[in-house]
């Protein structure tokens, strides 16, 4: 009896160890990629923001002076604004017009997958191309936006992307364009999650389409809304490029973001050192914002 005993054990031990080795054998490929191509170099970065490096030579230690530098330099302070300037109106009109749009194509419509295809293709599509055409559309004195505007009585229309009043607005409107699709496609999903039953119940109830829309339909899409806000901020906050086909940060710094100083900085100065400290300034922007919403999202869901 002990013998037989024994012998399960270990028969049950080799199916585990078989079990653990083919677990990893999944896995070690993929941690191997992200280690070597994400936690290496994130690694490094948060090295080289502590030293004066221009890939040249050796990189040579200065402690805080990169961060010191950032504090008088003008350029990353604007940088900076514009960064929070962008997020600040990219990420809610995003949200309200992707779930809009996820409201309107939940329904059961004639053509509905066509027009989800409709909305989703913007964000597939070539950024260049899609820059190119919308710097055409909003051209000051030929583009057809403009000339709807005089056409509607608008004597003196934006300037658009050659205005440095303008240009941060139609970067964001055109951003919100091609991101709504996706998030579009995310909110759908959640509003499968929700009960029929409890729409039908506040039907039932008498409430109307805003009560049940306002007592259903938004507390069943919280944990979707709270995954979009995340994932909605930290793509507000590194934007890149859009901005760099579209206006290449001006006019002036008018849309000048930190992503594009980072790049300007490291790939075209050469100061890999300053632009890896300016780069742990966005991930402690993106981090700070991120823990903040988590911490409204849990006390919310109490």
């Amino acid at each position: 009896m002990t013998t037989t005993v024994a012998g399960a054990r270990r028969r049950r031990g080799r199916v585990v160890a078989r079990n653990t080795a083919l677990g990893w054998s999944f896995l070690l490929p993929n941690f191997a990629g992200f280690t070597l191509l994400t936690l290496v170099p994130v690694g490094l970065l948060f090295y080289y923001a502590f030293t004066e490096w221009n890939v040249f030579g050796g990189a040579t230690w200065t402690g805080l002076d990169n961060f010191r530098q950032l504090a008088g330099d003008s350029s990353f302070w604007t940088a900076l604004g514009n960064t929070v300037y962008y997020a600040a109106f990219h990420i809610p009109l995003t949200l309200a017009v992707s779930l809009g749009l996820a409201l309107l194509l939940n329904r059961r419509l004639r053509g509905v997958a066509f027009f989800r295809t409709v909305a989703f293709f913007p964000y597939i599509t070539s950024i260049v191309a899609i820059a190119q055409i919308w710097n055409m559309l909003l051209s000051p004195g030929f583009g057809p936006v403009n000339e709807v505007l005089r056409f509607i009585g608008v004597a003196n229309p934006p300037g658009w992307t050659t205005s440095a009043d303008w240009s941060m607005p139609a970067v964001i409107l055109v951003s919100t364009w091609r991101d709504m699709g996706y998030y579009m496609l995310l909110f759908l999903a959640g509003l499968q999650t929700i009960p029929k039953q409890l729409h039908e119940a506040a039907m039932v109830d008498g409430a109307s389409a805003w009560d049940r829309f306002r007592a259903v339909t938004l507390p069943g899409l919280r944990p979707t809304t709270f995954f979009v806000t995340v994932l909605l901020t930290i793509n507000s906050f590194k934007v890149f490029d859009i901005i760099l086909v579209m206006t290449d940060g001006g006019p002036g710094q008018s849309t000048l973001v930190l992503s594009q100083y980072i790049f300007q900085k490291g790939f075209e100065e050469n100061q890999f050192g300053y632009a890896s400290a300016v780069s742990i300034v966005l991930f402690a922007l993106c981090f700070v914002v991120t823990v903040i919403q988590f911490i409204v999202n849990k006390r919310g869901s109490r």
